[in-house]
């Protein structure tokens, strides 16, 4: 009898280790898909600046929180600074649906891995890169917002 509790006992250790094996995959699957989501949504807004080359020069870009413009999306068309902030807007808008509390800012930067949301720390000194820089809550154990950045040269 005391070999059955035993064994039973063994077994149920490990089956609670398999379980906390099981919840720790989850959650750094879970982690891995929205760092996935912020690079894309990084080289999302390259490529719209890119696309808008006139904007990117003129610096519309730069710091903005965006504005919703629907001329851009009519025959009648829009100007490259109501296309830029049109893109950040719509950018901003994704952030937010596809990263648990994602917020995202374009600024120059020379020294890109500082900030927060709410003040992105960029310098704006000239000749300075352009960087992209994303913050999102994720599930660590500090409660701390992650961050992406990326730098490009248009």
């Amino acid at each position: 009898m005391l070999e059955v509790l035993v064994s039973v006992l063994i077994l149920a250790i490990g089956l609670l280790g398999l379980a906390g094996m099981y919840s720790f995959s989850l959650k750094n699957t879970a982690n891995s898909n929205v760092r996935s989501v912020a690079t894309t949504q990084a080289y999302d807004i390259i490529e719209k600046m890119r696309a808008n080359r006139t904007g990117l020069d003129s610096g519309y870009y730069i710091n903005q929180q965006g504005q919703q413009n629907t001329s851009c999306f009519l025959s009648t068309g829009c100007t490259s600074q109501q296309m830029a902030q049109m893109d950040v807007y719509q950018w901003n808008e994704l952030n937010a649906l596809f990263l648990p509390g994602g917020v995202g800012v374009v600024c120059t930067d020379n020294t890109p891995n500082d900030g927060t949301p709410g003040a992105p720390a960029c310098d704006g000194l000239p000749n300075s890169n352009y960087v992209v820089k994303i913050w999102w809550d994720e599930r660590v154990a500090d409660g701390s917002l992650q961050r992406f950045i990326t730098v490009f040269k248009p």
